[in-house]
């Protein structure tokens, strides 16, 4: 029998998730579908009720439903119950509805991936925003032995908010500063991640300067369409090591595919690059 599962948000079009999961249905010849679902915020309740009713096996969950999809779950992950947000809603079979949030693990998969497991251990991170994604960026730079984690946002109100918050749940010091700080900030740096929405495809850029990072800084965006953002591209100019957010997209899905589908999927260069070709076209 055919297994259905999606990805849900408002809009969804731009979506890369069909296309990585189709490919994984694919390659494992799984006999699965896997759709973009365009759903308001105001039918999102009654959508998911419908989709559980029909036999969906779960939804991957983004902007701007993931706080809802924590308020529908009855049983959370730890993940999900710290950053308040769920990305992934399986359907179990006694009508019950879990939430899973793997924001956080497939950052920090994806950082240590591209940059090594120790790149931000004993060290400060920066983390720029303090939006929903900080806070699973907040979780992943602290499970990577980060010793500081210094949010920068516009509002140095949210980013204290924020700080103040998560703090209990990791080990590591979060601090907040605000945007005009960022030079003292960045001077200590040993890796930059960018959660905010900026230099995203029709959004303008992150209008920030590098130039006071150590060489030895990363920077990681967490915008992975384009594949090069002004942030990425001006790291790679000062011959900084950087990276998109393609990486955190495909590890985060991982859980999910496993999930809906009951086979863990292996990342490939293969897979990479059919969404990098996906991305240019």
């Amino acid at each position: 029998m055919t297994v259905p599962a999606g990805v849900a948000g408002w809009p969804i079009a731009h979506s890369l998730s069909p296309r990585l999961h189709g490919y994984w249905l694919q390659e494992y010849g799984i006999d699965g579908v896997y759709v973009p679902l365009p759903i308001a915020r105001e039918d999102f309740s009654v959508a998911v009720d419908g989709l559980r009713r029909a036999g969906f096996a779960g939804l991957n969950v983004t902007v701007p439903h993931k706080e809802a999809a924590f308020a529908m779950a009855q049983t959370l992950d730890e993940d999900a119950r710290i950053t308040g947000a769920v990305n992934l809603l399986l359907f179990h079979r006694d009508g019950t509805i879990g939430g899973r949030n793997t924001d956080a693990m497939g950052l920090a998969a994806s950082v240590a991936e591209e940059f090594g497991p120790d790149v931000t251990h004993g060290k400060t991170a920066v983390l720029l925003g303090a939006g929903g994604a900080a806070r699973a960026a907040i979780l992943a730079l602290a499970r990577l032995g980060a010793a500081k984690i210094r949010i920068v946002n516009r509002s140095h109100g949210k980013g204290e908010t924020l700080a103040r918050q998560l703090q209990p749940h990791v080990s590591c010091r979060l601090t907040a500063a605000g945007f005009e700080d960022w030079p003292v900030s960045a001077s200590e740096t040993a890796l930059v991640v960018n959660a905010t929405s900026a230099g995203m495809k029709g959004n303008p850029p992150l209008d920030l300067s590098l130039a006071a990072l150590p060489a030895t800084a990363a920077v990681y965006d967490l915008v992975y369409n384009p594949l090069e953002t002004s942030l990425t591209k001006q790291a790679r100019e000062r011959g900084l090591r950087s990276v998109g957010g393609l990486g955190m997209l495909i590890q985060q899905a991982v859980p999910a595919f496993a999930a809906f589908y009951g086979v863990t999927p292996t990342v490939t260069p293969q897979l990479r690059a059919c969404l990098q070709q996906a991305l240019a076209a």
